[in-house]
């Protein structure tokens, strides 16, 4: 635990929160600033940041929570879809310090857009270089 993690301070029960599912390593509950009514988070209990340092068996827990999660809020809510969101540093929007994934109920109309333009590759050779630096990285 890290007393200054307040997704840790949640698990500890020293803050309160509104749980949609607790099991002995995963934590589910709603979020207090929604995106979308219904917005829910999932963590796990052990305090751990950010995804590429998450074991896999961690991780394989926690994909499986958020998926009922959203089965979830689409049978509760009747909801026409869900996003599932994960962000990893100050610069990716991550506020929190502790891996967790955002599982959002939509619906039309709802209002909410992420507001995502594209930026197309101006040459098929700049999108073709960073593939083979990622591919290189996959290798180290």
């Amino acid at each position: 635990m890290n007393s200054e993690c307040v997704f840790c301070r949640i698990v500890a029960g020293e803050l309160p929160s509104c749980k949609v599912y607790e099991d002995d390593d995963t934590l589910a509950f709603m979020d207090i600033g929604p995106i979308v009514r219904g917005h829910t988070l999932v963590i796990p209990k052990t305090h751990m940041d950010p995804l590429t340092a998450a074991p896999a068996e961690v991780l394989q827990k926690l994909i499986l929570v958020v998926q009922s999660i959203a089965r979830a809020q689409v049978r509760a809510f009747k909801a026409d879809g869900f996003n599932v969101m994960q962000s990893n540093g100050r610069a990716a929007g991550q506020v929190v310090p502790h891996l967790h994934f955002h599982v959002i109920p939509r619906f039309a109309g709802d209002g909410h857009h992420w507001n995502w333009r594209a930026h197309p590759y101006e040459k098929p050779e700049e999108m073709n270089a960073l593939a083979q630096q990622i591919k290189a990285a996959l290798a180290d």
